[in-house]
């Protein structure tokens, strides 16, 4: 069976976050996922921005299921089910064609293929933890920006991947938000080019037993539709 990852990517460019279990700058999503909790601490504007979409109540997810939907011209060109269990990493992932059960920890070469697809569509979910899950980033903050979409005038923070390690190296993300850190839209740019290879909104937040989720992200052209369903928080 061809994956449906590649499948996903030949219609639309969506490589995110860049973490694979093995690599320096791996996904800490079983380490340290909460910051300390000082008296007084001084926040990043990463932390803020994960504190804000709850990342607090992290801890308590013992699973997490949702369906990652991609929509062309009105018609879903690509669609695939996670199950999580973040504290054990085991993994399911149902499509059309196909389940496959896997955990990352232990996993080998066969589930390559499968993991990217995860590891891209839990970025979409979570991005905002992501800004303080990855290790070797390099992040910027801009206090005042213009939003691509919508032209507002927001702030920016600019995350960076080192160019080595996890699946897409050296790749960069711009995520537009206002005073109350609750992102609108992001630009991806491929291994931090200038230019923007895909620009998308943050909307239709829910929360989730506390985990705060953008459901809907729509292109600049309106012809791109990435949406997730079936959101499960146990």
């Amino acid at each position: 069976m061809k994956p449906l990852l590649f499948t996903l990517l030949s219609l639309i460019v969506i490589i995110s976050c860049k973490q694979d279990t093995n690599q320096s700058n791996q996904d800490t999503t079983n380490r340290e996922l909460i910051p300390k909790q000082d008296a007084n601490p001084v926040r990043t504007e990463a932390e803020v921005i994960a504190l804000k979409n709850g990342l607090l109540e992290w801890e308590k997810v013992r699973q997490i299921d949702f369906t990652f939907n991609v929509d062309r011209g009105g018609k879903t060109v690509a669609q695939r089910s996670w199950q999580w269990q973040p504290k054990t990493d085991n993994v399911r992932m149902t499509s059309s064609s196909d389940t496959i059960t896997y955990n990352r920890i232990t996993m080998d070469s066969t589930h390559i293929a499968t993991d990217r697809g995860f590891i891209n569509d839990k970025f979409w979910l979570l991005a905002p933890y992501q800004l303080v899950w990855d290790e070797g980033t390099t992040i910027s903050i801009q206090d005042m920006a213009t939003a691509p979409i919508s032209k507002k005038q927001t702030k920016k923070l600019t995350i960076v991947y080192g160019d080595k390690g996890g699946y897409t190296p050296g790749d960069a993300y711009d995520f537009y938000y206002d005073n109350d850190f609750i992102i609108d839209e992001w630009v991806f740019r491929k291994a931090n080019a200038s230019t923007a290879s895909m620009t998308t909104s943050f909307e239709d937040y829910e929360s989730y037993k506390g985990i705060n989720i953008a459901k809907t992200h729509r292109g600049m052209d309106s012809d791109l539709n990435i949406y997730f369903t079936d959101i499960k928080v146990q």
